[in-house]
């Protein structure tokens, strides 16, 4: 440990490095690794380093939190900045269940989300973002949802759409706008579970309907709606979650022909849309009056802005909805849906969401590379749907890579009928280094190409 008598640490700075705020603390990262600095080595003041540098001091400032974002300093009050001790990972568990856009490279996302938050403090008045707002998002973020979901439909009506807290709670208050208790809700064999959650909380069946290789079969569907009458039927048809299938446009004219012939309602829930390599046009286009469109921040963004748009044309049932989101979820929080809004008009949300793409297609390269004949993904998109080899179950296959720290999910978590599909769902966004991600994927390669031995839980 240095004393602070000790020779100031200096950084060398190339004329064509880069940011120099990045290059201070890469600098930074690699004293630390190679043990120039160690923890609990005092680092110089912020404006001594600078005019050592002969840099201002916001680089500095900028510098110095980047490195803190990565775990290398602490502040101490005071007594200064030191360098920190090793962040102690206290679990190995590498998860690939949870469908969650991935770290994009190369995209600022502290600075973008200090810098949307300025933007959002400076324009609008702080009392606005601490009240309620119960039309369904503020005049601003209606707009901002008209221009997000401009490349799936052209010019919209801002009131038209509507602002909920996520995608969820859409689907939540669309089921209880416009079902009754008892009422029946189509959907395909494996299908998002969040729909069983809410349709069964609130005593609505749920009915599997026949799907294949393109999604849920016309022939299916229109039998369903003479037999049952459904209030609802449910549809996820682009890459759709868990199986990742792309719903080809002829189909979606089926099945969106099929909906006016027998006066049915659908909600097209349809997060991945922008995340897809030339998707087709939604169902809501092609019959407007008959589909509910949601479509989620959460899963192009980021899932800790809670925010997704919700086109619904009708004015009384965009009421209907409304009366039904205030009875769970009031409103989507004002403050995150204005960072949102921010983001969306001054281009960052189209810059985070271009690189989550990007970094989306990279990790399912290495997917495909990783399970060979397995794979069977989109190439985009959040998820690989991973059909087993007959002599592994998918609770078996899941238990087991449990056992050495993977986490996957099992087909029988997206079931809505009683049909049994071999598979499992792996999401290629959760963990944030590429790395570990790698690491996680040839294990659990390894595991498919065994044959199960028996597990059983350890007794103490």
């Amino acid at each position: 440990m240095q004393d602070d008598n000790s020779p100031i640490w200096l950084p060398r700075l190339a004329v064509q490095g880069g940011p120099r705020f990045l290059q201070i603390a890469d600098a930074l990262q690699a004293a630390v690794a190679d043990g120039t600095l160690q923890p609990g080595d005092r680092l110089p003041p912020q404006r001594q380093l600078a005019a050592r540098l002969d840099v201002d001091l916001t680089t500095i400032t900028r510098a110095y939190d980047e490195a803190r974002r990565r775990h290398l300093l602490e502040g101490r009050g005071a007594r200064g900045t030191y360098v920190a001790a090793p962040k102690v990972e206290w679990t190995a568990i590498l998860d690939l269940s949870m469908n969650t856009p991935p770290p994009p490279e190369g995209v600022d996302f502290d600075d973008m989300l200090k810098q949307g938050l300025s933007q959002v403090l400076m324009r609008v008045d702080t009392g606005l973002l601490m009240t309620y707002h119960l039309g369904g998002g503020s005049d601003s973020d209606r707009k901002a949802g008209a221009k997000w979901l401009a490349p799936m439909f052209g010019y919209l009506d801002s009131g038209q759409v509507v602002v909920c807290p996520g995608a969820q709670a859409a689907i939540a208050a669309l089921i209880l706008a416009l079902t009754e208790p008892g009422d029946v809700i189509l959907a395909e064999p494996t299908s998002y579970p969040g729909l069983r959650v809410a349709a069964t909380q609130f005593g609505r069946r749920i009915i599997a309907v026949e799907a294949d290789r393109h999604g849920m079969v016309p022939e299916a569907l229109s039998q369903a709606c003479r037999q049952h009458k459904p209030g609802l039927v449910y549809l996820n048809p682009t890459l759709q979650n868990p199986t990742a299938i792309t719903m080809a446009e002829r189909r979606r004219q089926e099945l969106a022909s099929i909906a006016k012939r027998c006066n049915v309602r659908i909600v097209e829930d349809d997060p991945y849309w922008l995340l897809a390599e030339a998707p087709p046009p939604p169902i809501a286009t092609l019959a407007p009056e008959q589909v509910y469109y949601i479509s989620t921040l959460s899963k192009c963004l980021t899932p800790g802005l809670r925010v997704a748009f919700v086109l619904i044309r009708d004015p009384h049932e965009r009421e209907r909805f409304l009366v039904a989101l205030r009875s769970f979820a009031l409103m989507a929080a004002p403050l995150t849906a204005a960072l949102a809004t921010q983001w969306i008009f001054d281009g960052s949300a189209v810059e985070l969401m271009e690189g989550v793409r990007k970094e989306a297609r990279l990790r399912h390269r290495m997917a495909r590379d990783i399970l060979a004949g397995r794979y069977s993904g989109a190439g985009d998109g959040l998820h690989v749907w991973l059909e087993l080899p007959g002599y592994w179950s998918p609770s078996q296959l899941a238990r087991a890579a449990d056992s050495e720290g993977i986490a996957v999910t099992p087909a029988e978590a997206f079931a809505t009928g009683s049909a049994s599909v071999n598979a499992i769902r792996i999401s290629l966004g959760s963990i944030k280094d590429r790395g570990r991600l790698q690491a996680g994927l040839q294990r659990l390669s390894h595991l498919l190409a065994r044959r199960p031995e028996s597990f059983s839980a350890a007794v103490v």
